[in-house]
């Protein structure tokens, strides 16, 4: 059979929210026949226009087809929208954005139901998707089995990074890397307002800031070596003692330049914390610990 030719897996989607719409057209642009349905009526109208099948409720779309994708508000959202549904043999597949335990939680309330389930969490904003060259890509957790079956047509709307049976997983990965970006945008933040009262154009600090934080961003990996081996001095370049010893630093130019130092002033007091333990000779991962226990 030739490539054009072969069918493409149906698929039901709950839910044409910002991320719902783009998971919408990427499945119709890649030619899988598409089920949709939304509180909002509005919404799924638009979708019906590029060739999307509008069922009348939740129920009739989960009937539908096998593959049902839920993108909805939240994981009360959910519960509230499959009430009513059939989903006994059903393969689902939830790319709300929840909690680790909640997507236990709905792995067991699923299985109760009799469909077999999918965690996903979505590395990606609705305009990288059904773009391969974005970067986006889709945490799944839950079913290998699932995953496997589903794979290429989940890889249609982005990348897919399956990352273990343990429904709750894809969640974690999701919320433990916007951690780090949020991290990240405060110390941005911290810096650009260093800057704002002089004469020196933010333009010209941003190129400097990225490249910094890019060339910085490789020490996660010595860090994750450090945390599995339990060697927290390995391959340290500015240990712990050295770094707290330059906080006052930071901190009076942050006074010196009417800056708050509430972004950093948790970090640094974590650090010293660690350093009273009498651990000066290691890296900053120590502080990890802390933050576990």
């Amino acid at each position: 059979m030739a490539p054009d030719t072969v069918e493409k897996t149906p698929v039901t989607l709950l839910g044409l929210g910002a991320m719902g719409a783009a998971l919408a057209r990427a499945w119709l642009a890649a030619g899988h026949p598409l089920t949709v349905w939304n509180r909002t009526p509005a919404r799924a109208a638009a979708i019906s226009a590029e060739g999307a099948t509008v069922a009348n409720s939740a129920a009739e779309a989960v009937a539908a087809n096998t593959l049902v994708v839920v993108c909805l508000l939240d994981d009360a959202s959910v519960e509230e929208v499959l009430a009513g549904a059939d989903l006994a043999g059903r393969d689902l597949v939830n790319l709300t954005t929840g909690t680790p335990a909640q997507a236990r939680a709905r792995a067991d309330w699923a299985r109760e139901r009799g469909a077999r389930y999918l965690d996903g969490g979505i590395m990606a904003v609705p305009p990288m998707i059904g773009v391969p060259d974005a970067g986006g890509y889709v945490f799944y957790s839950g079913s290998r089995e699932l995953f496997e079956r589903h794979r290429e047509t989940l890889a249609v709307p982005a990348g897919t990074t399956y990352v273990g049976r343990d429904a709750g997983f894809a969640a974690l990965h999701d919320v433990a890397l916007l951690s780090a970006m949020y991290g990240m945008f405060a110390g941005a933040a911290h810096a650009f307002a260093l800057i704002r009262r002089e004469d020196i154009d933010p333009a010209s600090l941003a190129p400097l800031l990225a490249d910094w934080l890019v060339a910085m961003a490789p020490t996660v990996h010595q860090t994750a070596d450090q945390l599995r081996s339990g060697d927290y001095t390995k391959g340290v370049v500015s240990n712990l003692a050295m770094q707290v010893a330059g906080t006052p630093t930071f901190l009076r130019t942050a006074a010196e330049q009417g800056v708050s130092p509430e972004l950093l002033s948790p970090y640094f007091e974590l650090m010293r914390r660690r350093l009273a333990e009498g651990s000066g000779e290691e890296d900053l991962t120590g502080v990890i610990d802390l933050l576990a226990h």
